[in-house]
């Protein structure tokens, strides 16, 4: 059946490739090589260049970006991490194919979660494979999460090299963030070999063996998702670091709304002070820059665009809770800004100015054509995200007036069932079991706080109506019944 399937692919991806592609004159000269580093549960306010004031230590992440564009309103297209991953590789929003949760995530609460489809669809014409028919050598190193089985894995989605597993927890003992890893694709080194370092000295082999390029080294780190592991010596270099800061004896949680019947009040962190999870950012911060140097040492660092992001939002609700996202409200799972607003960071060497910022609200969704363009690649088929090519040569805002979202499910991080759109400073969440739609400026509420939807009713209506015809567009599923009682439905008119 996996042989099949793969042979079929392929020769799907043949003609295609004859079909599709077009390439303008002299493109080889040209390309650059595309860098693609995506972090496991990293929140906004986790590095330095997006809060100053943060706990942890990020010396590498933070020159990537003063050496390009970091985009204070860059969103993953979804609370938690597989859909994300889908939308990065494929340039749609997950609920066109209703990958809407963590694979295989179908927890249910007051009613049954919408139906889930849990792998990334071997049809999709996936980021690596659009470059890799451009003439692109294609890595992919750590976590992948985009299908339980092999046949759904990186080497049968574009890549020429897959240098990881699926995901954290997987039948060969996954998550284990020191050797020996028990990885289906990444050999066990000597005994107590970091994975991050790891990651990083096997997509920096990867380019030194393509260095006559053009290639893209997909970097996916398991870190810094649970569980949560460290080197005893960053431990303590963080346990005397908040000691030093005076952080001992704060005021370290505070009550978060809950979603689960008869659960105890689920608490949000509100201080960044955990040592393991410092220990996690530093070790991921330090692979980070050892990719970068290699890039440097080799002379390609001015030949390369990377782009950093995080697949959600920071962990502050569960699972140990380890970082705070404030002043953004929730973390990973939630649909408030804590969940889905995410350092997004994009470097085109010689063409966007170093330092830059941008505001636009940008998605997961737009890295696909907006790195296909750079590699001067043309599609045929359609996505939902928009090139941010105009952005990054001179900052103009992209062309769309609106980002959505779609979480039809109950996170294992407290999360309730619920949809979002941004129009502008305006956000409306709309929670799924009962209907209720909360409105909030960004602007001026970026804690999300205030609700305004009674004092702008006709905006409510507006941006409802907005969000209902994406629902019917991407043919959106939600919950469904449960013990006789049957949740709240959008209008399908």
């Amino acid at each position: 059946m996996l042989r099949t399937s793969c042979l079929m692919k392929s020769l799907l991806t043949s003609l295609l490739f004859l079909c599709a592609l077009s390439l303008p004159p002299n493109a080889s000269a040209a390309r650059p090589n595309i860098l693609f580093i995506l972090v496991d549960d990293l929140g906004y306010m986790d590095i330095g260049a997006n809060n100053p004031d943060t706990f942890y230590e990020t010396p590498n992440i933070d020159r990537l970006a003063a050496e390009g564009m970091r985009f204070t309103d860059g969103y993953a297209a979804n609370p938690v991490c597989s859909p994300t991953r889908y939308s990065i590789m494929t340039g749609k929003y997950p609920s066109r194919v209703d990958a809407t949760n963590f694979f295989s995530g179908t927890r249910g609460g007051r009613f049954k979660s919408a139906p889930l489809h849990d792998d990334m669809p071997l049809a999709e014409i996936t980021l690596a494979e659009a470059l890799k028919r451009g003439g692109y050598h294609t890595f992919f190193a750590g976590k992948w999460h985009l299908g339980p089985t092999e046949e759904f894995w990186p080497e049968h989605q574009g890549f020429d090299v897959n240098k990881g597993g699926w995901k954290h927890g997987g039948p060969w003992g996954g998550g284990k963030y020191f050797s020996p890893y028990a990885n289906p694709r990444l050999e066990d080194g000597p005994k107590g070999e970091h994975l991050p370092i790891r990651l990083a000295n096997e997509t920096m082999r990867f380019i030194e063996e393509h260095k006559d390029g053009p290639f893209l080294a997909y970097l996916s780190f398991y870190s810094v998702h649970t569980p949560l592991l460290t080197r005893p010596d960053l431990r303590k270099k963080y346990e005397e670091k908040a000691k030093r800061l005076g952080l001992i004896g704060k005021e370290e949680f505070a009550d978060e709304e809950q979603v689960w019947p008869d659960a105890k009040a689920r608490q949000v962190r509100i201080l960044q002070k955990h040592s393991v999870y410092a220990g996690m950012m530093e070790t991921m911060d330090t692979a980070v820059g050892m990719v970068l140097g290699k890039l440097k040492s080799l002379g390609l660092d001015e030949k390369t665009v990377v782009c950093f992001m995080s697949d959600n939002g920071g962990l502050s609700t569960s699972e140990g809770s380890p970082t705070s996202n404030l002043p953004l409200r929730g973390g990973k799972g939630w649909i408030y800004e804590g969940g889905i607003r995410e350092p997004y960071l994009i470097k085109w060497p010689g063409v966007t100015k170093p330092g830059s910022v941008s505001s636009a609200p940008v998605c997961s969704i737009d890295f696909y054509p907006t790195l296909v363009e750079i590699a001067g690649i043309k599609i045929d088929h359609a996505i939902d995200g928009v090139s941010l090519v105009p952005t990054l040569k001179s900052g103009e805002v992209p062309g769309r007036d609106a980002l959505y979202w779609h979480y039809p499910h109950y996170s294992n991080q407290g999360g309730f069932p619920g949809g979002a759109i941004r129009m502008g400073d305006w956000k409306l969440v709309e929670r799924y079991e009962d209907g209720r739609a909360h409105l909030y400026n960004l602007k001026t509420d970026l804690g999300e706080k205030n609700d305004l939807s009674k004092q702008n009713a006709e905006r409510v209506r507006q941006m409802r109506a907005r969000l209902h015809a994406w629902y019917r567009d991407v043919d959106a599923k939600f919950l469904q019944a449960k013990d006789g009682e049957s949740p709240w439905q959008p209008e399908r008119q």
